[in-house]
């Protein structure tokens, strides 16, 4: 297979990938599982249950008649103890539902479909909304909207993103090598709804046992509109913008979504999601998930239901040193915890667990930026860190727009490459969020202008 890249920028740090080769184990059920009723990029949910109410997997506990919004569902069977404010992994506070596991695994009833092909449009991606399906490979935007462009926008290709890019994480490789004829037929799925008539799943080279796998799948099934294609291992490879680069050379324009160019990108464990949603009638209530690192006594890939506490998965899977950092996620995207009472949520792909080892992973005391231009040479969207960088110490927020802020995708690279250890990320990611809100106060006043000028219209009309 020819192997497709994108330029400029990207790393090739340290893989890591432990554990490559161990198969799924289904993870043991916990005592309590702690739903979060948000978890996804929208509006939030509100409970649909009680303190007190039995529950069924599969029963849906939270729900919004917002449009950018996924529900969520019960992940065992079992009493609500509590709808409460806890802690969640992206490091504030959300209201969860607290349910206590009767163990009896009482299921909430399915009804299977053994097709696809013939069900409108509109119910499937009903059926995906209602399943509380949203991107697994981390963004956690919800699904069905993804699959909703605006009229004026024509989707020709679907990518399956296998990338899986980032160190230590294999959960994607593993959903590949086992539930290959899910992913295609989640391509399929999505393809049916937006009328694409192309089908790409992109694999990293280092994956090339999944890629053979799912090639030899379409051939099996005969499909001429589906292609499994080899894109280069570095990072951020998985990234959309960059996945879209290197296999279609399209470019997302600044600001703009995949859809401004036809594409939609969805990672392989969303698509063997939907495929279980339609097919099978099953909701989110469980995931892939890595757990990895230096720390963690038994490491793997395991399928956990929705909730689990990181506490119950160390005791369960044990320590062979002091843990020093717990991290949901990736190394480079990935959020450290500051307990571990968090549960694992939809977005979770992996769990690493450091010991002393960590301390070399802790931000570094700064030195004054040397010029060199690594972070420019290695930005795989091809901005100036640096300079965005200085931009935001000044709190020059026209500048850092000017420099095109908003595109940094925060993948880490820039102070990832830099021998000074500047805090270049995350001084990136704080101008932005000072921009976005700037930009909103900005919105508000002039809706509160044009109101105020329309109601004296109205008076000046009135007199």
């Amino acid at each position: 297979m020819k192997v497709f890249t994108y330029s400029p920028g990207g790393v090739h740090p340290d893989e890591s990938k432990i554990t490559k080769d161990f198969p799924f184990e289904v993870f043991k059920s916990p005592p309590v599982v702690v739903i979060p009723l948000q978890q996804h990029t929208g509006a939030p949910n509100n409970p649909l249950v009680s303190v007190g109410d039995y529950v069924k997997v599969g029963q849906k506990i939270g729900d919004t008649n917002q449009f950018v919004a996924a529900p969520v569902h019960a992940s065992v069977s079992g009493k609500v103890l509590a709808i409460e404010d806890r802690l969640l992994p992206n490091g504030t506070k959300g209201k969860c539902v607290v349910i206590e596991n009767d163990y009896k695994d009482e299921w909430v009833e399915l009804s299977k479909r053994d097709s696809f092909e013939d069900l409108p449009r509109e119910e499937i991606l009903k059926v995906i909304r209602d399943k509380g399906i949203v991107g697994l490979g981390g963004a956690s935007f919800p699904t069905a909207v993804k699959l909703s462009p605006p009229p004026n926008k024509v989707i020709d290709i679907i990518i399956g993103n296998g990338a899986e890019c980032e160190s230590y994480l294999t959960v994607d490789n593993r959903v590949m090598l086992e539930y290959p004829d899910k992913i295609i037929k989640g391509i399929l799925i999505e393809m049916q709804i937006t009328g694409a008539k192309r089908g790409i799943i992109a694999v990293e080279e280092n994956k090339e046992d999944a890629a053979l796998l799912l090639n030899k799948k379409v051939q099996e099934m005969g499909l001429s509109n589906v292609e499994v294609v080899l894109v280069k291992t570095k990072y951020p490879q998985g990234g959309e913008k960059q996945l879209i680069k290197a296999v279609l050379n399209r470019e997302v324009p600044s600001g703009g979504l995949p859809l401004d160019v036809g594409v939609v990108v969805q990672n392989v464990q969303t698509l063997k999601a939907i495929t279980e949603a339609i097919l099978e009638d099953k909701p989110v209530i469980e995931r892939g998930i890595t757990v990895s690192g230096d720390a963690v006594e038994k490491k793997g890939n395991f399928i956990m239901r929705i909730g689990t506490p990181a506490s119950f998965i160390i005791d369960t899977l044990g320590l062979n040193r002091k843990l020093r950092k717990l991290i949901f996620g990736g190394p480079m995207t990935g959020i450290a915890q500051a307990s571990v009472d968090v549960p694992v949520i939809k977005g979770t792909s992996g769990i690493l667990m450091f010991g002393e080892e960590a301390l070399e992973m802790a931000p570094q005391e700064e030195s004054p930026c040397i010029r060199c231009a690594s972070c420019v040479d290695s930005c795989p969207m091809g901005l100036m860190p640096f300079l965005i960088d200085h931009a935001s110490r000044r709190k020059d927020l026209q500048e850092a727009e000017r420099l095109h802020a908003l595109d940094c995708i925060e993948c880490g690279v820039c102070s990832y490459v830099c021998p000074s250890k500047r805090h270049l990320t995350e001084n990136i990611k704080g101008v932005k969020q000072a921009i976005i809100k700037q930009k909103k106060i900005e919105a508000a006043k002039q809706a509160a202008f044009e109101k105020l000028k329309q109601q004296r219209q109205k008076e000046k009309e009135m007199s």
